[in-house]
């Protein structure tokens, strides 16, 4: 999930998403690490009815493979961008498969 995508305001009982503490805990990190992802642009939380950030399972995933990186001794920018090309790339192969998929499935002679 990058900065760029915008969701706006949830709901907390419509949306299942952590506070930054408890995000922080499941983490194994501090809010800090969070705040610092969201500085670099990786992730925006989301926010509550009233105005309380919250993170989705998702962004905790992204968040999770970023500290790794970072836990390896990648400076958190350079994590953050591997992150979200790594993010881009899956979601090309998947693209690109349900493409040969509907190709193959037009033409069947064509995958002999």
């Amino acid at each position: 999930m990058t900065a760029d995508d915008t969701f706006g305001r949830l709901d907390d009982d419509d949306y299942p998403a952590y506070t930054m503490g408890r995000a922080a805990e499941m983490l194994g990190t501090t809010p800090a690490f969070l705040r610092s992802l969201g500085e670099a642009r990786l992730i925006t939380p989301l926010r509550s009815a009233g105005g309380h950030r919250r993170y989705s399972r998702y962004q905790l995933r992204v968040a999770a493979r970023a500290r790794e990186l970072v836990d390896q001794g990648t400076p958190i920018e350079a994590a953050c961008r591997i992150v979200i090309l790594e993010d881009q790339l899956e979601e090309a192969q998947r693209i690109n498969a349900e493409y040969r998929r509907a190709a193959e499935s037009a033409n069947p002679t064509a995958a002999a």
